[in-house]
């Protein structure tokens, strides 16, 4: 039973409460230094590897004000001395740690430590679960693109499932009007991800002249033992190049979770699209996490 507010995916939050985290993070990225957190402590548990999410959300907490403390598997207890997560989770609460920031690669891990500790739970990534931080932030690029998501299409291309961004993402799009499209072979998306207001494509090629936004995935190699199918396979029928760039709308938007693969899922042609908004996205994630923080720890 979580004893405080946590953040485990985006079903915790409602369309009022994204609207206000997009609120704050506005004003976080006129103002970034910010110390309304001072005098807090999060603890930063990352048991995956990162670069973006790991390092927004340390610049995102020193902004706040807060003390950061990060903390690697082998230095813990659960390494080798019997210690469960939820003993660690009990011990960070009595040491008066408010905040707890973690990546896993077992999906629904943050939800057990959220069950035992006595502070917010963040989930920076749990396997192929969830990511909600990643998708708040590239639905806040989206909004920045269009105003509104209502009567937008948005396509999702790719691994969608082993994606945690891609089923958090989902989420929050339709939450807030848009029309998903999500487009793959069958070996990563299978036909019963449609629903209400999500449709399952496999001709990315017909699509493209009708999408607004596209959120491209890598193929998430480290969660499967072998490729269902060859790379040429895969690069012909769902790779964005210059041919199908040309088929874009003007005002279509390209996207990407990141790391990007050049030469699987899109070719360097991506990088030079006036449309590509990677740096964007990046860009909006530290004000994102501060303005999640903030929500959670100060209502």
């Amino acid at each position: 039973m979580r004893i405080r507010r946590s953040l485990i995916d985006l079903d915790d939050l409602s369309a009022e409460d994204i609207r206000e985290i997009f609120a704050r993070t506005a004003a976080f990225e006129r103002e970034p230094e910010n110390a309304s957190l001072a005098g807090r402590v999060c603890a930063n548990m990352f048991f995956e590897q990162s670069t973006r999410t790991f390092t927004s959300f340390n610049i995102a907490e020193q902004r706040l004000g807060m003390h950061v403390v990060n903390l690697s598997p082998k230095e813990m207890s659960l390494s080798g001395k019997g210690e469960t997560i939820e003993d660690t989770a009990i011990t960070l609460g009595a040491m008066g740690v408010d905040a707890i920031v973690m990546r896993h690669p077992e999906a629904g891990f943050p939800a057990r430590i959220a069950g035992a500790f006595d502070g917010h739970v963040i989930n920076a990534g749990d396997g192929a679960n969830a990511h909600p931080t990643q998708a708040l932030l590239d639905i806040y690029t989206l909004l920045e693109e269009f105003g509104e998501l209502g009567g937008r299409t948005v396509a999702i291309v790719g691994d969608v499932l082993h994606s945690r961004v891609a089923h958090s993402t989902i989420r929050g799009l339709h939450r807030l009007g848009a029309s998903v499209v999500l487009i793959g072979p069958e070996c990563f998306l299978p036909g019963d991800y449609a629903d209400d207001g999500v449709r399952v494509e496999r001709d990315l090629d017909a699509a493209i002249p009708t999408l607004d936004a596209i959120i491209l995935l890598r193929i998430q190699r480290e969660r499967f033992a072998a490729m269902p199918l060859s790379d040429e396979e895969y690069v012909a029928a769902y790779q964005l190049g210059e041919r199908r760039l040309g088929r874009l709308r003007e005002s279509t938007v390209v996207m990407h979770p990141g790391p990007y693969n050049r030469g699987m899922e899109l070719d360097d042609s991506v990088l030079a699209f006036a449309g590509w908004r990677y740096a964007k996205q990046v860009r909006h994630g530290v004000a994102i996490r501060m303005a999640v923080l903030d929500v959670l720890i100060n209502g």
